[in-house]
C-alpha cells in the first residue's frame, strides 16, 4: 500500500528557506539566517497548525514592527510576476501568511482587508477574516458585498466561506448564528455563481444556517427553486442535506420527494454475527404500490452502540431513483465495519434500517463482536 506524506511535513525547512529567500529579495534588511534558525530549531517537534503559527510568529519578530509595512512585504513575495517560482502546494504551505493577518491584523482592519483578495488566491483567508467580522462588522460586511461581485472565484468564495457561522475548525460567529440575514444577503449574489467552487461554499454556508434556523432556510430554498437551473438545484440540495438526513418532510418536498407509497420486502443482513474489521452485506426490495411513478431518495440508517450502551443513528446515502407505478427495485450494499478516525465501535447488538423519503420502512439487527 502506498504511503502518503503527513501534511505537516509540507511545512518543512526547505519551505522556510524559500520564504526567507523571497523576503530578502524584496526587503534586503531581513535577517534570513536568524529567521531560518529560529523556525527550524522547533519545527520538527510540532504538528501542522503549530508549524504554521510558529512561522507567523517568527515573521512578526523579524519583519518591520509596523504591521502595514510587514504585510506589504509578505504580499510582494506572493507576486509570481515578480520573478518568483510558484510554491508547490501553496494553499497548504503558505498558511502562515493568512495566520499572520489573523493574529496581528485586527488593529489594522483596512490594510488587512485590502490584503485578503491577494493572499486568498494563494492560501485561503477564511480564518483570518473571522476576527474582523466579529470586531469590525460594518467595515467588513461592506467589503464582503464588494467581494461577491469580484472577477476572481477565490475572492467570491472567501466572502462565503469566511463568513460561515459554523465554519469547521474556525471560531463561531455568534452574531451571525443569532441573525444570519447579513450573510444571506451575500449568498443571494452567489446562488448562480458560475464556479462550483463558490457554489459549494455557499451551500455549506446555507447548511450551517439551517442548523440554527431551519424555517428560514426552508423558506429561502423554496423560493430559490422557482426557475432554478440544474446548478442551482444542486446547491439547494447540498444546502438542505442535514435536514434531509433528519427526514425533514419539508426539505424533501422542496427537492421533489413527497411521502413515498412503497413497500419494503426481503430485507436481509449477513452475517448476523459480524466480526469487527469485516463487511456487513445487506439487501432489500422496494415496490411502488402507488398509482403513479415516484421519486425516491433511499438511505440506510445505522444505529451504532455508544460507550454508555445507547445507540446513535447515522444516515448514509444509498440511491436516488424514479420508480414507475407497480414496479419493484432491488438494492444491495456492502459496508465495511473497521477502524476509522471519526467513530469508535463497541461490541453488541447494532441495528440497520432502510429509510425512503425520510421515513423508516423497516430494519434488522446484527451482532458486532470484537477481538
Amino acid at each position: 500500500m502506498a504511503e502518503f506524506p503527513l501534511l505537516k511535513n509540507f511545512i518543512n525547512e526547505e519551505l522556510v528557506a524559500q520564504i526567507a529567500e523571497r523576503i530578502c529579495r524584496v526587503h534586503p534588511e531581513f535577517d534570513s539566517v536568524a529567521f531560518v534558525s529560529a523556525v527550524t530549531a522547533e519545527l520538527d517537534s510540532l504538528e501542522l497548525k503549530a508549524r504554521t503559527l510558529l512561522i507567523a510568529k517568527t515573521l512578526r519578530e523579524y519583519l518591520p514592527d509596523d504591521y502595514p509595512t510587514a504585510l506589504g512585504i509578505l504580499l510582494q513575495i506572493l507576486d509570481d510576476e515578480g520573478g518568483f517560482e510558484p510554491i508547490e502546494n501553496a494553499g497548504l504551505r503558505l498558511m502562515a501568511i493568512p495566520c499572520f493577518i489573523e493574529r496581528y491584523g485586527l488593529g489594522h482592519p483596512k490594510e488587512s482587508l485590502d490584503a485578503m483578495p491577494i493572499v486568498t488566491r494563494y492560501s485561503s483567508c477564511e480564518f483570518a477574516l473571522r476576527p474582523l467580522i466579529a470586531h469590525e462588522p460594518k467595515l467588513t460586511m461592506a467589503r464582503l458585498h464588494q467581494w461577491v461581485k469580484d472577477n476572481d472565484e477565490h475572492v467570491r468564495r472567501l466572502a462565503s466561506e469566511g463568513s460561515r457561522p459554523r465554519l469547521p475548525w474556525g471560531a463561531q460567529l455568534r452574531d451571525i448564528i443569532a441573525d444570519p440575514s447579513p450573510t444571506l444577503a451575500l449568498l443571494e449574489h452567489l446562488k448562480d455563481d458560475p464556479s462550483l467552487y463558490v457554489r459549494r461554499s455557499a451551500a455549506n454556508h446555507l447548511n450551517d444556517i439551517g442548523k440554527d434556523h431551519p424555517e428560514l432556510l426552508l423558506a429561502r430554498m423554496a423560493s430559490w427553486m422557482s426557475g432554478a437551473s440544474d446548478e442551482r438545484i444542486w446547491l439547494i440540495s447540498h444546502a438542505l442535506r442535514t435536514l434531509v438526513k433528519r427526514g425533514d418532510q419539508r426539505a424533501l418536498a422542496i427537492l421533489g420527494y413527497g411521502p413515498a407509497s412503497v413497500e419494503l420486502s426481503n430485507l436481509r443482513l449477513a452475517p448476523a454475527i459480524l466480526k469487527f474489521g469485516n463487511e456487513l452485506e445487506f439487501g432489500f426490495s422496494l415496490r411502488n404500490i402507488g398509482a403513479e411513478a415516484q421519486n425516491l431518495m433511499i438511505d440506510f440508517v445505522a444505529h451504532f452502540l455508544k460507550a454508555n450502551g445507547s445507540t446513535a443513528p447515522k444516515v448514509f446515502k444509498l440511491k436516488k431513483m424514479r420508480l414507475p407505478a407497480g414496479e419493484t427495485t432491488s438494492i444491495s450494499k456492502r459496508v465495511a465495519i473497521r477502524p476509522i478516525s471519526t467513530r469508535k465501535y463497541y461490541p453488541g447488538r447494532q441495528r440497520l434500517e432502510i429509510q425512503v423519503n425520510g421515513r423508516v420502512l423497516g430494519g434488522a439487527d446484527f451482532e458486532l463482536v470484537m477481538d
